[in-house]
């Protein structure tokens, strides 16, 4: 994303790395690819999941992009356990590249966040993300998963005159 060296303790970091270099003890060719900064964690019944660069990272790199956010239910709204979750997403103008999200919700809304990671690590448009086929079942989500929704939106706020942001580099 902005090509810039983070420092984040995270394990899932720690295990990559590991095997990375215990690859090329072993006398492997391996590399590190670099990261996203995908994290969650839960506090209580609250799922706080992120991926990509923040929007505060965002106007640090100089980049120009669109902002949605998107207030749903982690599962169908007439389901008993619906909880409610909020998704925001940023997107680049120009390209419509998705940049990085954030979710923070009821039970079930942090691991949404690994759709996001995976359309990042393969350089995604947010409109390329409206097709993807997400399972649906009521007690997981709704027949359009706010993932989708929340794409939609953010494609949608890319194309709306005056709605972009901008960071200095």
């Amino acid at each position: 994303m902005s090509q810039r060296a983070v420092n984040l303790h995270l394990g899932t970091i720690a295990k990559k790395q590991g095997r990375v270099a215990g690859s090329n003890i072993g006398g492997e060719s391996a590399t590190f690819p670099g990261v996203l900064g995908t994290a969650i964690t839960k506090v209580c019944e609250l799922e706080i999941a992120r991926t990509g660069l923040t929007e505060t990272e965002t106007t640090g790199a100089g980049f120009r992009y669109g902002v949605a956010t998107l207030d749903s239910t982690t599962t169908a709204g007439y389901w008993p356990e619906a909880a409610p979750m909020r998704i925001k997403l940023l997107a680049e103008c120009g390209t419509g590249r998705l940049l990085g999200a954030q979710i923070g919700g009821g039970p079930g809304a942090g691991k949404r966040i690994d759709v996001y990671t995976t359309a990042l690590w393969n350089h995604m448009r947010v409109d390329e993300m409206l097709h993807l086929d997400l399972a649906y079942a009521p007690p997981c989500a709704s027949v359009w998963d706010p993932v989708l929704i929340a794409a939609r939106k953010a494609w949608e706020a890319l194309a709306a005159p005056g709605s972009a942001r901008s960071g200095g580099s």
